[in-house]
């Protein structure tokens, strides 16, 4: 086979969750397939660590396509006159982003449509290229791929598009989100922290992820207990709002909040392997890697009870309302508190975190590429 993939978002030191996505399955499918061809296409100069394979050739088209209006310039008017001419057998997309006006089988991976759902959540222009593009995106395809039964229920009924002609891709976590010494765990805290513990969140400061209501519980947690546990946000401020930065003022304590910044893959391996906990509990998600990769570093978990998260968590965290404070700064004194609560939930993350693997992720999705022949 031919196949065209988008890779406009493997981009070194700065791989998010469709980008590591697209990292994992695109590494293992390509070695795994060697007698197929792939055309990778960039928005910009590329790292030759994305070329997995001789089978690959790396294709760059102009414009950077970052912003709405040089997406349909990007898609439509360089993406698509190529997939024209090369006539692949399919064009697979990670991001969902197809091409309308190309005639090649699609495949769109859409990961989750929180835009549909939150829309005061994205950008003005974003929000309307999205509800305008995404639905004809998803009659365009011959097959969509999406990464939890609950997404697949949902682009089913937002969208109106049958279930059989959708394939669930459940995400994974890299292996070297692993167990780490209690010798490496003082390092870690010594370097972030002051050598205190912490609740972690990691992800992009993005208001579906919750920020404001985990602040809010952090500090009610923190005027229930006396300790020096601290709150480490380990993600860019992309979509940070004026009311995170009042909710941020407000808080009594403030001072044990920490902010990273994107952390590199070496720090996120080992920030998150020596948390107390992950307190991970956005409003709407489409998977949320940052519980499996938790769970494979024997930390507890603390998520969301609705979306896609308990389909992900299973038995294996603490599961709470992501709109109740109180109810997640209570979770959070539970974790600190019990200790049999704490070894229990380890015990089931680490057989929880068993069922995702990359591998995996990838064998589902060539299953869904030869299901578009």
């Amino acid at each position: 086979m031919e196949i065209v993939v988008n890779t406009r978002l493997l981009l070194k030191n700065k791989l998010e969750g469709i980008g590591r996505f697209t990292f994992e399955t695109l590494k293992l499918i390509t070695k795994q397939h060697p007698d197929d061809h792939f055309y990778f296409l960039f928005d910009r100069d590329f790292d030759d660590e994305f070329i997995f394979a001789d089978n690959i050739t790396p294709i760059v088209l102009a414009p950077q396509a970052r912003h709405p209006i040089l997406f349909y310039l990007w898609f439509e008017w360089s993406v698509a006159p190529l997939l024209n001419k090369i006539k692949p057998d399919v064009y697979l997309s990670p991001d969902g982003f197809l091409c309308l006006r190309a005639n090649v089988p699609q495949i769109a991976v859409f990961h989750d449509l929180n835009f549909m759902h939150y829309p005061k959540d994205v950008p003005w222009l974003v929000k309307h290229y999205y509800h305008y593009f995404f639905p004809r995106f998803a009659k365009k395809a011959v097959r969509i791929a999406t990464v939890s039964e609950f997404s697949k229920n949902d682009i089913t009924k937002t969208f109106g598009i049958d279930g059989d002609k959708i394939d669930v891709v459940y995400n994974a976590a890299n292996s070297n989100f692993k167990v780490i010494t209690q010798s490496e765990k003082v390092k870690v805290k010594s370097k972030f922290t002051d050598g205190n513990n912490y609740f972690l969140f990691v992800g992009s400061l993005h208001p579906r992820k919750n920020i404001i209501n985990l602040i809010k519980a952090f500090d009610a947690f923190k005027i229930a207990n006396d300790n020096n546990i601290k709150l480490v946000l380990a993600g860019a401020k992309y979509y940070w709002t004026t009311e995170m930065e009042q909710c941020l003022k407000n808080m009594q304590h403030k001072t044990d909040v920490i902010f990273t910044g994107r952390v590199g893959d070496e720090d996120i391996y080992l920030l998150t392997a020596a948390a107390e906990c992950v307190t991970y509990i956005p409003y709407f998600e489409g998977f949320g890697i940052p519980i499996i990769e938790a769970m494979q570093c024997a930390v507890p978990v603390i998520t969301s009870n609705i979306t896609s998260m308990p389909e992900v968590a299973a038995d294996a965290a603490l599961l709470v309302n992501p709109f109740d404070v109180a109810e997640i700064s209570n979770a959070m004194t539970e974790i600190v508190t019990d200790k049999n609560l704490r070894e229990v939930l380890i015990a089931r993350g680490l057989q929880r975190a068993q069922d995702f693997s990359w591998q995996r992720s990838a064998d589902l999705l060539w299953q869904c590429i030869e299901k578009s022949r």
